[in-house]
């Protein structure tokens, strides 16, 4: 039995509470579910900026009656200290996902980036610290390995950041470091890479790459490539991100104070990535026959990702269950289904 089989076993043993920002997002939705499925008490907090009340109530379908009154949902927003100190008041363990994500949002509005990134991890790092919590788990980013060349990208060597939400993704692994040498408060650092997964949304400006061309194919819309196809990515699928929280929540002390790489370990190109999506529809009988357009890479975009995940693997027992491939298949039925029904 690895240690997060283990751990899936003995959580609804040992109910704790769990504080996730972000909640109504993509990530923080799925970790709702998650949990509350284990029978943990969970405080959730957002501004609903980027989140939906939507994937509140779709967890609140898939979860019993007695396991949606173990969820308390706080309307704040992270860049008001008292809703963070309000929200970590009696919570165990923090799951920070809260964020405002996309590099070309950032590009467009670095101050508001800066606000929310910086500004609200802070406010987030202090009132945990000062509510004593077990453990702060965060949601850093790949965009911090910047201009480094080398693949795969190894948690201890970084480059220049790209663009201003990699600045303050970095800013936070900063700050992260400055309160364990500071007040003795040790965090961990999951740096993204390229999540994707059920109700992420599809729609919008900064939606990512997996459901806005999930949701274009479906409805038989041109596909946009940035650049020539070539540029590749580690994506991965949200089942894995949820592992890496869980585990790295509930590791042993020696483990914090420390970043590590949430991926596949491999990486896929926007062609290959294309191709892999039209044939899972082709196997639900949607034909797409359009085909891709080009355009010029996208500015602050790094060409190529791929982590090494030897560090996580070791010191949190992380392994991924989903490659992509297997992550497509279940995302894909997921917006299939929310396609018909919206």
């Amino acid at each position: 039995m690895t240690r997060y089989e283990r751990l899936l076993k003995d959580l609804p043993a040992n109910p704790k509470t769990w504080l996730i920002t972000g909640v109504a997002g993509f990530i923080g939705s799925n970790l709702l579910e998650t949990l509350l499925k284990l029978d943990q008490n969970v405080i959730g907090l957002d501004n609903f900026a980027t989140g939906h009340q939507r994937n509140l109530d779709e967890v609140q379908d898939l979860v019993t009656e007695a396991q949606w009154q173990r969820f308390n949902f706080i309307e704040g927003d992270i860049r008001n200290l008292e809703d963070c100190q309000i929200a970590c008041a009696n919570a165990h363990y923090v799951l920070h996902q809260a964020a405002l994500g996309s590099v070309p949002r950032s590009i467009n509005d670095p101050i508001t980036t800066n606000s929310v990134n910086i500004g609200g991890f802070l406010n987030m790092l202090v009132a945990a610290r000062d509510a004593n919590v077990k453990s702060f788990t965060y949601a850093a980013s790949s965009s911090t390995y910047g201009d480094h060349p080398d693949l795969p990208k190894v948690e201890e060597t970084i480059g220049k950041p790209l663009s201003p939400y990699a600045v303050t993704k970095y800013v936070n692994e900063i700050y992260a470091d400055v309160f364990a040498k500071s007040y003795g408060f040790k965090t961990i650092g999951l740096r993204y890479f390229n999540v994707f997964g059920k109700r992420q949304d599809p729609a919008g400006a900064y939606a990512a790459v997996i459901p806005r061309w999930i949701s274009a194919m479906v409805k038989n819309e041109q596909i946009q490539i940035n650049g020539d196809g070539s540029t590749s990515r580690d994506f991965c699928y949200v089942e894995n991100a949820i592992q890496a929280n869980l585990l790295a929540a509930t590791a042993f002390p020696q483990s914090k104070n420390n970043i590590y790489n949430v991926a596949v370990g491999d990486r896929t190109t926007l062609k290959n990535l294309f191709q892999m999506i039209k044939e899972e529809l082709e196997d639900r009988d949607l034909m797409y026959m359009l085909e891709p357009c080009y355009s010029d890479f996208r500015q602050g975009d790094v060409r190529h990702s791929q982590a090494s995940i030897i560090k996580i693997r070791d010191e949190l027992s992380y392994c991924p269950i989903y490659d992509v491939r297997q992550g497509l298949k279940n995302g894909i039925i997921w917006y299939l289904f929310n396609d018909a029904n919206s």
